[in-house]
């Protein structure tokens, strides 16, 4: 008899519900963002949707190390927060500072919940 854990799956597509209301939010503030800083939103953009497809592929290797990795994606894009909110750049603005890190921090919660039953 083989036994499937169907909850990994189900794991990956809550957190993913969560991260694009954080997506949802975020994109149309960096796509406003001035041209002088073109560089820096388009390695926003990219690092924005890389943990999507970590999370699906977590979900169907079940590894630890690719929860780890999405972990990491998180991490970078909160240090883009602070570094967009902060100084000259100012593309954010300390409330949507506020919002963003609280709409991160649910899919992160939810990842190292994850984690922990893996």
């Amino acid at each position: 008899m083989i036994v499937r854990d169907e909850n990994t799956a189900t794991d990956a597509l809550a957190i993913v519900e969560k991260y694009e209301a954080f997506v949802n939010y975020f994109y149309p503030i960096l796509q406003n963002s001035p041209r002088r800083h073109g560089v820096l939103r388009d390695a926003v953009l990219a690092s924005l949707f890389a943990p999507i497809a970590g999370l699906y592929h977590a979900a169907k290797s079940k590894q630890v190390s690719k929860l780890y990795a999405v972990d990491a994606e998180f991490a970078t894009l909160r240090a883009f927060l602070r570094l967009l909110s902060q100084g000259g750049i100012r593309i954010v603005t300390p409330k949507q500072h506020e919002v963003l890190l609280a709409l991160l921090a649910e899919p992160g919660k939810m990842l190292n919940a994850w984690q922990r039953k893996l």
